[in-house]
């Protein structure tokens, strides 16, 4: 097999806009509708019927549906190759060097209430408290062993010097509601067994340190979730990533986020990562920032990936007002600026619109089900999609794609024999 390359594109930029669990599904309190059919979007809806369409299969059926996967699937990466686990993301985001017997892991800061963990954000704990609370841990729990680090508002980082990933973590996201024992840490292996004994003792050893801690007296007064415990999960060491420019030829990209995870994918990926100030990751999030930076990004870069953290946030909370209204922000507040920035320019730009995975409001987890996405190509022919939902697209011409065939659509690669 060998490349076979549409050259015109050769000369073309590219954006990616990326709305973190965009997709859901229907909801019978609401007609029926899914959030992306209620939003006002008529942005985002033009660009379907001016480009093509398709859906995407980013999570493979023996994978959890997690948003390291699914975005790193979106890039075109061979997930089951070069994935290490979500700890060791969050690691490259933050600027700490991982050395070949580390340990890394997702460390959340989460709400438990009555066992039950009640979220797995802490209730949106602002950066500040929780620098503190992870500053404060380490002092009373971190050794030669043990480090932690402190990341964006729930996320952070949790390092063991020889630690062993052959472990069963439960993401918090995924047990909202459920009770935290039943999900406490278990080894897949006896090598495994006593990091994921200490692993646990840090959990409960948390829950007695934060409960008496300022903040969460502080938080609790004023009726807000505790940060009142740890959960680390999705363990792994360091990874063997290629980058886009080996994968793709792509020569300079750049990813803005304000999620770590996704800035770590970036450095890994040899992306430039681009931060907004006012991006928080949630409905409040700096859209227009996001926007700007995308488009002053294309003057020297080939590909931009803007990653929108808001709609996922709101699945998880199972808000299904907030999702959509969240889905006509991006459709408002960044797609119509990309729209209108991108055709004053001389270099055809394409954009393309998807979500990672879908999180239903109804569940508040993520799902492993194709996600929607459309592919707007200047000059190109469009099918016959006239809007953008989770199943008009089934009508577009790309059909269902799986691993890298989504990035080799997006940059007209193809193979022959």
């Amino acid at each position: 097999m060998i490349l076979k390359i549409n050259f015109e594109l050769i000369f073309m930029k590219y954006i990616i806009v990326l709305g973190d669990g965009m997709a859901d599904e229907p909801l019978v309190e609401y007609g029926g509708k899914t959030p992306l059919q209620m939003a006002e979007k008529p942005n985002i809806d033009a660009l379907a019927k001016r480009g093509r369409a398709g859906q995407l299969k980013t999570v493979p059926e023996d994978m959890h549906p997690g948003s390291e996967i699914a975005n790193m699937s979106v890039l075109g990466y061979d997930v089951h190759t070069v994935f290490e686990g979500r700890g060791v993301l969050e690691a490259a985001s933050i600027g700490v060097t991982l050395q070949e017997n580390d340990l890394a892991l997702r460390c959340n800061l989460i709400c438990i209430e009555n066992e039950n963990i009640k979220n797995h954000s802490a209730g949106h704990i602002s950066n500040t408290e929780a620098y503190e609370l992870i500053e404060f841990l380490n002092k009373k729990l971190g050794n030669e062993m043990i480090r932690f680090y402190p990341g964006v508002s729930y996320r952070h980082l949790l390092v063991i010097k020889g630690g062993k990933k052959q472990m069963n973590c439960t993401p918090p996201h995924d047990v909202p509601g459920k009770p935290f024992r039943p999900c406490l840490v278990t080894p897949e292996n006896e090598e495994a067994a006593a990091t994921a004994k200490l692993l646990n003792y840090l959990i409960l050893r948390s829950q007695a340190l934060l409960a008496e801690h300022p903040i969460n007296i502080k938080r609790k007064e004023a009726g807000k979730d505790q940060a009142n415990s740890i959960w680390p999960w999705s363990p792994g060491y360091k990874p063997q990533m290629p980058t886009l420019k080996e994968l793709f030829g792509i020569e300079k990209s750049a990813v803005i986020s304000a999620v770590d995870l996704i800035q770590g994918i970036g450095v890994y990926a040899g992306m430039d990562v681009i931060k907004v100030e006012g991006a928080t990751g949630l409905y409040d999030t700096n859209y227009e920032g996001k926007a700007q930076a995308t488009i002053e990004a294309l003057k020297d870069h080939d590909l931009v990936y803007l990653h929108v953290e808001a709609s996922d946030e709101a699945g998880h909370e199972g808000d299904v007002e907030l999702k959509t209204k969240t889905i006509s922000y991006l459709d408002q507040r960044i797609v119509k600026y990309l729209v209108e920035e991108t055709e004053k320019m001389e270099e055809p730009v394409t954009i393309a619109v998807l979500p990672d995975h879908p999180t239903p409001c109804a569940t508040k987890i993520h799902t492993r089900d194709a996600v929607p996405f459309i592919i707007y190509r200047p000059d190109e022919t469009p099918d016959n999609t006239q809007f953008y939902d989770e199943f008009e697209v089934a009508k577009g011409s790309y059909g269902l794609l799986k691993g890298d065939e989504f990035m080799k659509a997006l940059l007209g690669i193809g193979t022959i024999s």
